[in-house]
């Protein structure tokens, strides 16, 4: 790494398990919040590069893609759904961890997809989750709810997404703040990437998230970390559903190798 680059830079990222094989050897240099707190950060100028929902790409234009990374899944995602304990057609509001942005967003086309438009409030804290009727979770608070006793049936938005378009679905990439000269940057979050895949088997071996049966299989079957062709052409359809349920300026995507 070039700890003159890391030292030039902002960088933020999330504390999620699935952010981990991105992060490898910058974990130092990193400035740690929520997907929200991170696009206000960048909205202020205060980083000059973080890995945020592809919602707060699309919605502003005022960002570069890094080309090549990303969170994404093909199908099941396990870390982003909808729990409910009644049936999706009865859905009338659904509680939101404040954390999220691209799963609002994403659930929202979906149930409109299937003429569902319900209210979505902000979930007060996890401990009351278990109480909701429709209550939409993500990140590794989603996953201890999942792997606890519940109540609920589980909506993936992965697997719903992945049914819906025979495509994956990008969560998260490295917004790049333009007009400030970043190759440096681009480069060490490459690395950063490479080195992180190179080294996956000593990330599930030694991160303390849950259990290392449970991190294996995390990695292996429900995170990608490509962002490719199909990837792109995922990033499109959600745009185009999102302008057809009116969800926002949407704008289109820049990606910068």
């Amino acid at each position: 790494m070039n700890g003159d680059a890391s030292r030039r830079f902002r960088i933020g990222s999330v504390q999620y398990l699935n952010a981990a094989p991105l992060t490898r050897d910058l974990e130092s240099e990193l400035i740690l919040a929520t997907p929200a707190k991170l696009a206000q950060m960048l909205r202020r100028d205060e980083l000059d590069a973080a890995l945020v929902s592809i919602t707060e790409v699309l919605m502003n234009d005022r960002y570069d893609i890094l080309d090549g990374v990303a969170i994404a899944s093909l199908g099941e995602v396990y870390s982003v759904f909808l729990a409910h304990r009644k049936p999706l057609g009865e859905i009338r509001e659904v509680f939101c961890d404040t954390a999220s942005l691209t799963s609002v967003n994403l659930l929202k086309v979906l149930l409109a997809e299937r003429g569902l438009k319900p209210e979505f409030k902000p979930l007060e804290n996890y401990a009351a989750a278990a109480e909701k009727d429709f209550v939409l979770l993500i990140g590794d608070a989603a996953i201890e709810f999942q792997r606890a006793p519940h109540q609920h049936e589980i909506f993936d938005l992965g697997t719903a997404w992945t049914e819906m378009t025979g495509l994956p679905f990008v969560y998260a990439v490295w917004a790049l703040r333009r007009g400030i000269e970043n190759q440096a940057l681009r480069a060490e979050l490459r690395q950063a990437k490479r080195f992180g895949i190179d080294t996956l088997d000593y990330i599930i071996e030694t991160r303390t998230e849950f259990d290392e049966d449970f991190r294996r299989d995390y990695f292996e079957w429900h995170i990608q970390y490509h962002l490719g062709e199909d990837e792109k052409r995922a990033i499109a359809r959600f745009c185009e559903l999102l302008r057809k349920h009116n969800l926002g300026p949407i704008y289109e995507p820049k990606f910068v190798s």
